[in-house]
């Protein structure tokens, strides 16, 4: 699985009172839907009754009294209620609108019938609880109960006229008088669905509303996760990943589900042993396609003697570097304060020592003392200088410098400082890019490099070479490289840890500083292999 991302604004919103929401119009569109279902109705009632009349009329005695009359009230409500189903269609004019005309021409109709049919006995009053219950699902508000009234009004001035002009017996009053209430009770009952189905509805949507909002959620944080996992059923098929497991572990095979064995026999492994003993639930491991180290975590989800597993696929050497990145930050700040303390006793000792040497009650044997106080002082004081550094990376004031203007002349107050011959260092510049860098760092940066280069280089004629190249667009690669021994491949893993040393006067500060300076200005630097000698890169931004 690789969840799509989530764009701005993807998450839907929730309507707030008052506002026309996305959900209400929804309700609407249901609303003008179930009309034109309604007026579909109405066309099939208005041709059931034209052909009762016509075919059984025997059966069913419609018009008996007024035969014109019934056939004209005939035609005049099919024809209506075909008309009517156009404005549903259309959704103009507006929804409460047609429902009342067409509840009206429902009563008109339906009364000159129940005239021509002999009042309240024919029956035909009955379709009127369906016209009022669709009108109750429509409208969803107290307009019903007008439509009711209505209705209800005509089966009782039908029933008056019926007793004035055609003597109807006065019995048949409790017969339109039940006809009336049951009116008014489907318009109740239509009413009450109707609230209760437009709040089920609200409720519906706004909890889907929610559930896509979650999984969208979810989607993000799935794929935004520094681990990696897998979903694997029992019978070791691979069914989702993240993306973060595809980095650490490979690609997938694409267009099918592959099996666990087949993607990462490794894990595939360490899987028959949890499931051997569970309570084994975290292992570490090397993958061919990774050279980092890894570790994974199971977690079976649901029942069964064989439950789908969750496999969290962590990089222990992130973690590892994060925790380690803590310490030193802590640490940092922990020997800073420790060496703004250390500095001024460290001043007044070698204060007190060249008095000493300039004293004239000094004693044969003093001057090696006094040179020994020097030494250590001396030592002592750039260990605290290159201590200091280590708060200097967040102060980076990055610039953009010429490489000619700025090496030639580091290069020659180098050779200057460390007493070396100007033939021993090799400068190559093949661009002319600036480099972006804050020029003191890349200073204390590049005499590290080139103190250590010297050192253990051969001291010859271009024994130290530094040269810079573009490498990228808008990158370049600076390096500082030797002819000497080079360095042991067991050394090269802890190069950049603080306070790592092989030479006995070191402090194994200074490739670690180094690399802080760098990734504080955008820069990186690593140890090459390949060729004679030891060679440091900086990849830094150029301009």
């Amino acid at each position: 699985m690789t969840p799509a991302a989530l764009a701005p604004g993807a998450l839907a919103d929730r309507p707030r009172g008052g506002e026309r929401a996305p959900l209400t119009a929804a309700i609407d569109d249901t609303a003008w839907r179930t009309l034109v279902i309604f007026s579909a109705y109405r066309v099939v009632l208005a041709l059931g009754l034209a052909g009762a009349y016509a075919f059984l009329n025997a059966f069913f005695q419609l018009g008996t009294l007024q035969p014109g009359l019934a056939v004209a009230t005939l035609v005049a409500y099919a024809v209506a209620a075909v008309l009517l189903v156009v404005p549903a269609l259309l959704r103009e004019p507006r929804l409460s609108l047609q429902v009342t005309a067409a509840v009206f021409i429902d009563v008109l109709a339906i009364g000159v019938l129940m005239h021509t049919s002999g009042g309240i006995r024919s029956g035909i009053g009955v379709s009127l609880l369906i016209s009022l219950a669709a009108a109750g699902l429509i409208t969803r508000g107290r307009l019903v109960f007008f439509h009711a009234a209505v209705a209800a009004i005509a089966i009782l001035v039908e029933q008056a006229f019926q007793m004035w002009r055609f003597d109807a017996p006065a019995s048949d009053f409790l017969q339109s008088g039940l006809t009336s209430f049951a009116l008014f009770a489907t318009a109740g009952l239509g009413w009450t669905l109707a609230n209760y189905a437009r709040t089920s509805e609200t409720i519906a949507r706004q909890r889907t509303i929610d559930l896509a909002n979650m999984s969208q959620i979810n989607e993000l944080v799935i794929r935004d996760m520094q681990d990696g996992f897998l979903v694997v059923d029992p019978e070791g098929t691979i069914r989702q990943s993240n993306p973060r497991a595809a980095q650490l572990l490979g690609p997938l095979p694409a267009g099918r589900r592959p099996l666990l064995a087949e993607y990462s026999p490794e894990i595939a492994k360490l899987m028959a042993e949890w499931r051997r003993g569970p309570e084994v639930t975290y292992a570490p491991f090397r993958t061919p396609r990774s050279s980092t180290e890894l570790a994974v975590h199971f977690v079976p989800i649901g029942g069964g003697e064989t439950p789908p597993t969750v496999v969290f696929v962590a990089d222990v050497g992130r973690l590892r570097a994060h925790a380690q990145q803590m310490k030193l930050v802590a640490l940092g700040r922990l020997t800073a304060s420790i060496a703004h303390e250390i500095r001024n006793p460290l001043s007044s000792i070698n204060h007190a020592a060249e008095l000493l040497a300039e004293s004239e009650r000094a004693q044969a044997g003093d001057d090696r003392l006094v040179t020994i106080i020097r030494d250590n002082v001396h030592r002592l004081d750039r260990i605290v200088q290159e201590i200091l550094y280590l708060n200097r990376r967040d102060r980076a004031e990055a610039e953009d410098i010429d490489p000619r203007g700025f090496l030639e002349p580091f290069v020659a107050d180098f050779c200057a400082n460390e007493r070396a011959p100007a033939e021993a260092i090799a400068l190559d510049l093949r661009t002319t890019q600036r480099m972006r860098f804050d020029r003191q760092h890349l200073h204390q940066v590049l005499w590290n490099l080139l103190r250590n280069a010297w050192r253990h280089g051969s001291k010859g004629p271009g024994s130290v070479r530094v040269s810079l190249v573009p490498e990228a667009p808008g990158m370049l690669a600076l390096e500082v490289a030797d002819d000497g021994p080079g360095i042991p491949a067991e050394h090269q893993v802890h190069l950049f840890e603080p306070f790592f040393t092989t030479e006995a006067q070191g402090t194994g500060l200074g490739l670690y500083i180094a690399r802080e300076l760098c990734e504080g200005n955008g820069a990186r630097i690593e140890y090459r292999e390949g060729g004679p000698g030891g060679r440091f890169r900086i990849t830094l931004r150029g301009t």
